[in-house]
């Protein structure tokens, strides 16, 4: 398995459904709000055949209320 985040801004007034809309699709191991830059952080794990970045462009950025993305690669937990 893969393990990446992604920041998610979303338009003005759409984080929630934005959240909800991550939720409902099911991709995402977690789901938080944040304070900064960016309105989200998800936590995706996919399996290490698939492209992270076809991942994000077909399933994250394809959710109409968001403005912009940042996915950061993990390699290691500790």
């Amino acid at each position: 398995m893969q393990t990446f985040f992604v920041e998610i801004k979303c338009k003005l007034g759409k984080t929630y459904d934005v959240a909800r809309e991550l939720a409902d699709r099911e991709i995402a191991s977690e789901i938080y709000s944040t304070a900064g830059d960016y309105d989200i952080i998800a936590k995706f794990h996919i399996d290490r055949d698939l492209d992270i970045g076809h991942f994000v462009a077909e399933k994250v950025q394809t959710i109409p209320e968001i403005d912009d993305t940042k996915t950061v690669i993990t390699f290691k937990a500790f």
